[in-house]
């Protein structure tokens, strides 16, 4: 009789097994294709930002190229106008006014040297100390 009850809940054993064998395997299939999915899903936004960064990139390029262009055209029109209308009052030229503007906004165009990584004079800590040391 042992040998029955013991046979019997070996049996009972492997057939729960299997049952949450073939659960659990359901939902690891599911969760892998989640996982692909997320996995596709993040490459397709990465890319999206991408596409995002370089049409920012160069839509501020062109934005730059036109503002220039604008810029050219402007002083061309300024100066031709003055040539071409020289006993024009200046009050009268529509482009008299703005011409100073156009030289002030390129006078403060960013220089293209490159900046320099250190000052002309002590700075920091050591500032006090060479201060000191000189008024000696």
């Amino acid at each position: 009789m042992a040998w029955i009850n013991t046979l019997v809940f070996v049996i009972i054993g492997i057939v729960i097994g299997f049952i949450i064998a073939r659960l659990t395997m359901r939902d690891n299939a599911q969760q892998k294709d989640l996982k692909k999915e997320l996995e596709k899903s993040r490459y397709e936004l990465e890319q999206y930002r991408q596409e995002l960064v370089d049409h920012f990139a160069q839509s501020a390029e062109l934005l730059d190229n036109i503002s220039r262009d604008y810029s050219k055209l402007y002083q061309h029109m300024a100066s031709t106008s003055a040539e071409l209308m020289p006993n024009l009052p200046e009050q009268d030229n529509p482009f008299a006014k703005r011409i100073s503007k156009i030289s002030e906004v390129t006078d403060e165009s960013p220089s293209q040297e490159q900046p320099r990584d250190y000052s002309d004079g002590a700075s920091g800590l050591l500032k006090n100390a060479e201060e000191t040391s000189k008024a000696s």
